[in-house]
Order: structure tokens, then sequence, then C-alpha cells
């Protein structure tokens, strides 16, 4: 049985080693990405965004930090992601593009790939996912927001 006089001893112990855990598994060496306001609609239908009007294609668009890549997914279900890679985000060439395949992001600085399907990291340095933005779809206009 513990003396009782080492018991809180113990317990500070504890609290302080939870405490170094905790610091020591955060993502703080990753660069937040700057907080840009982003609220905008475009009708995926015209002909600005080619064809983002059928699902799998993508469309590049302004907005945002360095850019933004809309995504049409499904029917009417759509994705934003935020064209900063999320390694270094702050690297002027850290600027995110879709591959030939339209499967995966890529940052030429990096080398760091993302899914399209989600932007979660794929391969690379980069651990967190892109930025993803709100979009909602009526049927006819595409809204972006933060």
């Amino acid at each position: 049985m513990l003396n009782t006089k080492k018991r809180p001893l113990i317990v500070w112990m504890l609290v302080f080693s939870s405490v170094l855990i905790s610091f020591s598994c955060n993502e703080s060496d990753q660069e937040d990405i700057p907080y840009v306001y982003v609220n905008f609609t475009i009708n995926p239908q015209s002909v600005e965004y080619g064809d983002l009007d059928i699902p799998g294609n993508y469309a590049y668009v302004t907005g945002g930090y360095r850019g933004i890549i809309i995504y049409h997914r499904t029917q009417n279900d759509f994705y934003a992601y935020e064209r900063a890679c999320t390694f270094d985000p702050l690297e002027s060439d850290a600027r995110v593009e879709v591959g030939e395949d339209n499967t995966l992001i890529t940052c030429p600085s990096c080398g760091s790939r993302y899914l399209m399907l989600d932007g979660s990291p794929f391969d690379g340095p980069a651990i967190r996912s892109l930025r993803q933005y709100k979009t909602h779809y009526d049927g006819f206009n595409l809204t972006v927001t933060n």
C-alpha cells in the first residue's frame, strides 16, 4: 500500500506526464494556413467552369488563400479544397494541383499528395488534410463558404 504522503507526488507526476505527452503529439510542426473569408456562388453548368457539372470533374477558382479546387464528387455532392499545401502553406510554391487521373492532388513544392475524394494526405510529409470549405448545391447554383 502507498504511503499517503507520497500520493500527492505521484498525482503531480501523472499530471505532468500527461501534459508533456499532449504537447509532444500535436501538429505544431506544420504552420497554419492564413484565414481568408470565402463566400461566393457559381453555376457549375456555365461554360466558365468547363465540365464541372459532370461528376468526377473539377475546376480551379479564385478565392481562399492560394485558390480553391471545386470537385464534383457525385450528382449533388461538391467538395471545395484550399489549394495551399498543409505541410508548408507559407512557401510560395506550395500550391496543390490536381493530377492527370483526377484522383490525387499534389504539391509540387514538397511532394505531398492528397486524395481527391476527401482531401486527406496520401503520401509525403503532410499529415493534415487540405482545408475544406463548406458547399451547398441547390440543383442550379453552388455556394462555397467558410
